[in-house]
């Protein structure tokens, strides 16, 4: 029994820090403190939501890779921690080899908006209009190499389009310039566009998953819309450096498994736009392989590479 005692009490006196790479407000942010109290009552630790943004993620993750392996500090991805591989021409870590996944999440899925000033109705409207006028069209994004970069990159490029990129610090930043009407265009995630549903200012025009949104059914995809074969989505996860014990990988894997049924973590990711879901360990795992493979693609079909 005093063992016992003695090993609950080591996990008691734990920090556990979960890094978000970048600023308030942005979906990983939003997600991590969305279960970060209940995990840390499953775990009998202190967690704690950390933000460190800079250089598209990288600073952060960087830090994150160089911690030491022992389940105390984690870093809340998204698709975007695999997309630097292939975005940035050096990194000092390695995104596949470099992490271990630890809690799969949930997904979610991205918002293609315009701006009521500019007339645009619908994605074919916006691709006629772009070959009528190439580069006439502005689309902003939280930055270069950001998810809402890539993603309307990688729709100009499928649709054979040329549009004008204007990064900005935040997604938050790149609506403000859409409410304006000094862009055109913004791919957001589900999580700031939905709330622009009923905005005057912002007309929104598809879904960029495979499939639609069960948060806004009547909204059609993006390759619905005229781009065949378009889809952009991301996965939303906790990692932690590649050496991590697996026994304490498969704690924070089984906690994490218990936040997530719980029905008001739920219906918290939900009106976020994320579609909550738990995975084994090894399983999550499975699934970053595949995407680290997928990012490839993307990196390309958007033609993009950040030095």
């Amino acid at each position: 029994m005093l063992a016992i005692a003695s090993l609950n009490q080591v996990h008691a006196e734990k920090l556990i820090r979960i890094v978000v790479p970048f600023g308030a407000g942005a979906v990983q942010d939003t997600v991590a403190r969305t279960f970060s109290n209940e995990l840390g009552k499953e775990l009998g630790a202190s967690v704690i939501v950390e933000n460190k943004a800079g250089a598209g993620g990288t600073v952060a993750t960087a830090q994150v890779a160089k911690s030491p392996a022992d389940g105390t500090t984690l870093v809340m991805a998204a698709a975007s921690h695999h997309l630097t591989g292939y975005l940035y021409n050096k990194l000092s870590y390695d995104p596949n080899k470099d992490f271990v996944g630890v809690s799969y999440v949930g997904r979610t899925g991205y918002i293609v908006g315009v701006s009521a000033q500019s007339g645009i109705t619908s994605i074919k409207d916006l691709i006629d209009r772009a070959h009528k006028e190439p580069n006439a069209l502005f689309y902003a994004s939280a930055g270069n190499g950001s998810a809402s970069h890539l993603a309307t990159a990688a729709l100009g490029s499928k649709a054979g389009v040329k549009l004008q990129h204007i990064p900005t610090k935040s997604t938050g930043d790149a609506t403000t310039e859409l409410l304006a009407g000094r862009v055109q265009v913004v791919t957001g995630a589900s999580i700031g566009m939905l709330s622009f549903k009923a905005d005057p200012r912002i007309k929104l025009l598809a879904y960029t998953g495979k499939n639609r949104s069960r948060f806004l059914p009547e909204l059609p995809t993006v390759a619905e819309s005229g781009v065949p074969g378009y889809a952009f989505d991301s996965w939303l996860g906790l990692l932690a450096p590649a050496a991590t014990p697996r026994a304490e990988i498969e704690r924070i894997n089984k906690a994490m498994a218990k936040v997530l049924a719980d029905p008001q973590v739920q219906e918290r990711l939900a009106r976020v736009g994320v579609e909550a879901g738990s995975l084994p360990a090894q399983d999550f795992q499975k699934l970053l392989n595949a995407d680290w493979i997928a990012s490839e693609q993307i990196v390309k079909a958007a033609d993009i590479r950040i030095e």
